[in-house]
C-alpha cells in the first residue's frame, strides 16, 4: 500500500554533483535551506549591505536595513563614527525603531515598553524600573547592560555601509580583493546623492536575482532593448572580473567599435525599425575616462552598483521567503553634477528598475525560472558556458561569475 500522505517523510535531496557546472533546483525550493541561510550565511561570514554613509550624514540620522531577514538600525553616533544594530528589543522583541529613517536622534526608545537605547544600540534605561511605591520593578540583580540587541561590525567603503556579525570576518576591502575594490573606486569616486529610491518584488528565489545579475551572457539576449540599441551585445569588447573567492564580480561593456555590427543579424534583437522618440536618453557624458559604458558589479551575497551609462544605482537583494525577495534600488547622483548632467542620469533612470527598458526583463525572468522548475529540484540547470571554472575572462560570453556565486554560497553553506 501506498504510504498515507500524512506520514510520508519527503525525499531527501540527491548529492550536489561535482564540480561548478551543475546546479540543483531545490536550492531555490527548499525551505529548510533558506532558513539556513539566515543563519550560517547572512549572519555567517560575510559582509552585508546596509546603506549609503550619505543618507546618516549627521550625528543622530538613522536608516533602517536589513541582514536577511533581520532588521536592523543604522545610525550616526555623537562622535561622527557609523553604528548598527539588531532593530529588536531586549525585552520582548519589538521593532525599536519603526520608521525607514530620521534625523537628529539623540537616542531610541521602543514603544512598547519604553526600553531606550542610545546611537549604538547600548541599553540605556527601563520604565519603572525600580517600580513604584517601592514595588515592582526589576530585580535589584538585573543588569541591564547584560541585555541589549546584536551589534555589528560596520565598514565603510567608498561611502557604502556595510557589516558584518563574524568578529574574525578579514576587514572589507581585503574581504572582496584588489580587483572588485578598484571597480567600487572606478565608479564612486566623489561624494552622492540619492536621486531616486524605489523597491521591487520578485516572484523568485533570491539566488536567482543573484545568479541573472552575474550572467553576462544573457544581458544582450534577454534585454532587446540592450542590443537594438547597441548599449550592449557581446559582440562589443569587454570581460568579466571574478574575485579570488568566486562570490565577487565586475562585468564591463566597451564602447561599440565603428562600422556595422552583423552579429546579431537573423536574431530577433535585430530590430532596426525601433527608434525612440526622445533619443536624448541614450546621450552619454564621458565622466569615466575610459571606454566603458557599462559596469555591473556586485559583492556577495546581494549588494550591486551599476553603471550604465550615466545612471549610477545600488541595489539591495533581500529573501522574504523560498519564492519571495524584495530588491531594493537606489538611484544617485554625484553632489558635483552640474543640471544638464543630473538632468541626463534622470532621464537614463528610466532605464533600469521594475518598468525600466532593459531591467523589466529580470523582475520576471527569475519567476520563470522558479515556475518551470517546480517540479524538478532534483533536476540540475547547466552553466557551462565559457567553460567549467570561476575564473575572470576577457569575454562577456561566459558563466564564470555564476559558478563564482556557487562556489563562495557552498564554501559558506558547507554544501
Amino acid at each position: 500500500m501506498p504510504t498515507p500522505a500524512s506520514t510520508a517523510r519527503p525525499p531527501e535531496h540527491p548529492p550536489w554533483p561535482p564540480g561548478l557546472t551543475r546546479v540543483p533546483y531545490w536550492v531555490y525550493q527548499d525551505p529548510a535551506l533558506a532558513e539556513a541561510e539566515q543563519h550560517r550565511l547572512f549572519q555567517g561570514p560575510v559582509w552585508n549591505y546596509l546603506c549609503l554613509e550619505a543618507e546618516i550624514p549627521e550625528p543622530g540620522d538613522w536608516r533602517t536595513s536589513f541582514v536577511g531577514r533581520m532588521p536592523v538600525v543604522v545610525a550616526r553616533t555623537e562622535t561622527g563614527a557609523i553604528a548598527a544594530f539588531e532593530n529588536r528589543c531586549a525585552h520582548r522583541g519589538a521593532l525599536i525603531c519603526l520608521d525607514t529613517a530620521g534625523r537628529g536622534a539623540k537616542d531610541f526608545t521602543c514603544v512598547y515598553h519604553a526600553w531606550r537605547y542610545d546611537l549604538r544600540g547600548v541599553p540605556q534605561s527601563v520604565a519603572f524600573g525600580r517600580g513604584i511605591n517601592g514595588q515592582g520593578g526589576m530585580p535589584e540583580a538585573f543588569c541591564l547592560r547584560d541585555h541589549g540587541p546584536r551589534r555589528l561590525r560596520v565598514a565603510v567603503f567608498c561611502g557604502l555601509v556595510f557589516a558584518t556579525l563574524d568578529p574574525d570576518l578579514p576587514d572589507f576591502a581585503a574581504w572582496i580583493g584588489p580587483e572588485i575594490a578598484a571597480r567600487i573606486r572606478r565608479v564612486l569616486r566623489r561624494p552622492v546623492e540619492v536621486i531616486g529610491r524605489y523597491t521591487q518584488a520578485l516572484p523568485n528565489n533570491w539566488k536567482l536575482y543573484v545568479e541573472n545579475v552575474k550572467d553576462t551572457y544573457h544581458a544582450s539576449l534577454l534585454h532587446l532593448f540592450f542590443a537594438t540599441f547597441r548599449i550592449t551585445r557581446l559582440s562589443q569588447g569587454g570581460g568579466v572580473i571574478v574575485s579570488a573567492s568566486g562570490g565577487h564580480h565586475a562585468s564591463a561593456t566597451r564602447m561599440p567599435a565603428a562600422g556595422p555590427d552583423t552579429s546579431y543579424q537573423g536574431m530577433r534583437s535585430d530590430e532596426p525599425q525601433f527608434r525612440l522618440r526622445d533619443p536624448r536618453l541614450l546621450e552619454v557624458a564621458d565622466e569615466w575616462g575610459d571606454d566603458i559604458q557599462l559596469q555591473i558589479l556586485s559583492v556577495f551575497p546581494g549588494f550591486i552598483l551599476q553603471q550604465i551609462h550615466n545612471s549610477v544605482a545600488v541595489r539591495q537583494v533581500l529573501p522574504r521567503g523560498v519564492a519571495e525577495t524584495d530588491l531594493h534600488w537606489t538611484l544617485l547622483g554625484f553632489a558635483d553634477d552640474p543640471p544638464e548632467l543630473r538632468a541626463l542620469r534622470l532621464r537614463q533612470g528610466n532605464l533600469v528598475g521594475p518598468a525600466g527598458f532593459v531591467s523589466m526583463e529580470d523582475g520576471c525572468v527569475g519567476g520563470f525560472v522558479q515556475r518551470g522548475a517546480a517540479a524538478a529540484g532534483a533536476a540540475q540547470s547547466v552553466i557551462e558556458m565559457g567553460g567549467a571554472e570561476a575564473v575572470s575572462q576577457e569575454t562577456r560570453a561566459t558563466e564564470a561569475s555564476v559558478r563564482g556565486f556557487w562556489k563562495h554560497w557552498r564554501a559558506v553553506m558547507g554544501l
